[in-house]
C-alpha cells in the first residue's frame, strides 16, 4: 500500500503543484522518486509530528495542498489538539495519510498498534475519514482526497497487502463497491480486511447462505443509502475492520442504526476488543488472536444465522 501511495502522490503532484508531501521522518528512499520530479515540495518534519500539522495548516492557508505522512500512531495520537484546532476548526484542505494501521506492526508492540484513531478522528468536524482495502483504493482514495476542500484522514497498511482490484475504481468521498454478490448476509468492509470478508463469504455459501461482500473505504460520510438498503434487506449485517469495535466503522454504522426507525437485520460487529494487544507477533496472528479471519468471521455468522 505505502508504496501504491508513494507513485500516485508523485503522478498527481506533477500534474498539481499546490500538492506538498510532508514526512514524520520516514519515507526519504521512499519518496525519492517524488523529490525528482517535485523539487522543494517534500519536507521532513523529523520527530515532530505535532509542528508537522502545523506547518500543513499554514500551508492550506496559503494555497497549497499538504500531504502529511508518516506511521499511524505518531500522527495521530501525538497530534490531536492540531488536527482538531488548527486543521479542522479552519476547515483546510489538509490531507493526513497513516501508514501500517491498526496491526500492521503488531510485531513492534503497543507503541506502534493504531486500533483506536478512527474513534477519534471521526469526531471532528470537517473531517472525512477513508480506509481503503488494496493498493488499488489507495490510488482512488488518495485521487477522492486531493479534489476534495476539507480535510482528509487516510489509513493505510504497510506492505505486500495483495490488489484485489484490477485497476483503481473510480471513487468519490462516500463510495462503496459489491464485491460478492449475495442476499441473506451483508459483510460491510472498511479496509485490509476485505480478503477476510471474501474467504468467510465463501465458507458461508458451503452451508446455503448467501453472503453479499461491500468494500466501504470511506467510513465518514457514511453511505446512509447502502445502510438503508442492507439493514432493510438482509438477516445479519456485518462490520469488519482492523480497529477497535468501539467507535470505528462498526460504532459508525450501530450509531446510524439507533437513530433510524426499527430495521430487521441484526448486526455483527467484528473488530478488534476493547484491550491492548500484550504481545508482539506477526499480523496475521493477531487477527487469528481476534477472530478476524475468513474462518472465525464465517463460524461467528452462520452461529448468529442459525440462532434467528
Amino acid at each position: 500500500m505505502r508504496n501504491a501511495f508513494a507513485d500516485e502522490i508523485t503522478k498527481l503532484a506533477q500534474s498539481d503543484e499546490r500538492i506538498v508531501l510532508l514526512s514524520g521522518d520516514i519515507g526519504n528512499r521512499l519518496f525519492d522518486t517524488f523529490k525528482e520530479k517535485c523539487p522543494g515540495r517534500f519536507h521532513n518534519c523529523g520527530v515532530a509530528e505535532a509542528n508537522m500539522i502545523g506547518m500543513a495548516a499554514g500551508m492550506a492557508l496559503a494555497g497549497m495542498r499538504p500531504v502529511c505522512y508518516t506511521i499511524t500512531p505518531f500522527v495521530t495520537y501525538r497530534c490531536m489538539e492540531q488536527i482538531r484546532v488548527d486543521v479542522c476548526y479552519h476547515d483546510l484542505p489538509v490531507m493526513i495519510v497513516g501508514t501500517g494501521a491498526g496491526l500492521a506492526y503488531a510485531s513492534l508492540g503497543a507503541t506502534h498498534h493504531s486500533c483506536e484513531e478512527v474513534g477519534m478522528l471521526r469526531l471532528l468536524p470537517n473531517m472525512s475519514v477513508l480506509a481503503p482495502a488494496d493498493p488499488m483504493e489507495v490510488r482512488s482514495c488518495l485521487r477522492a482526497a486531493m479534489a476534495h476542500d476539507h480535510a482528509t484522514y487516510m489509513r493505510i497498511g504497510k506492505k505486500g497487502e495483495a490488489s484485489i482490484h484490477p485497476e483503481p475504481p473510480v471513487w468519490s468521498i462516500g463510495s462503496n463497491q459489491v464485491m460478492h454478490e449475495g442476499k441473506d448476509v451483508s459483510l460491510l468492509v472498511a479496509g485490509v480486511l476485505l480478503p477476510a470478508a471474501l474467504a468467510a463469504a465463501e465458507l458461508l455459501a458451503l452451508d446455503g447462505i448467501s453472503a453479499e461482500v461491500v468494500t466501504c473505504p470511506t467510513i465518514k460520510p457514511l453511505d446512509g443509502a447502502l445502510m438503508k438498503r442492507v439493514f432493510g434487506s438482509r438477516q445479519i449485517v456485518a462490520t469488519l475492520e482492523e480497529h477497535s469495535v468501539l467507535g470505528g466503522f462498526g460504532g459508525a454504522v450501530a450509531e446510524w442504526r439507533s437513530d433510524e426507525a426499527p430495521l430487521g437485520a441484526r448486526l455483527l460487529r467484528f473488530g478488534t476488543p476493547d484491550e491492548f494487544l500484550h504481545e508482539t507477533c506477526e499480523q496475521e496472528h493477531a487477527h487469528e488472536k481476534f477472530g478476524l479471519t475468513g474462518p472465525a468471521v464465517a463460524a461467528r455468522i452462520r452461529e448468529s444465522f442459525q440462532a434467528r
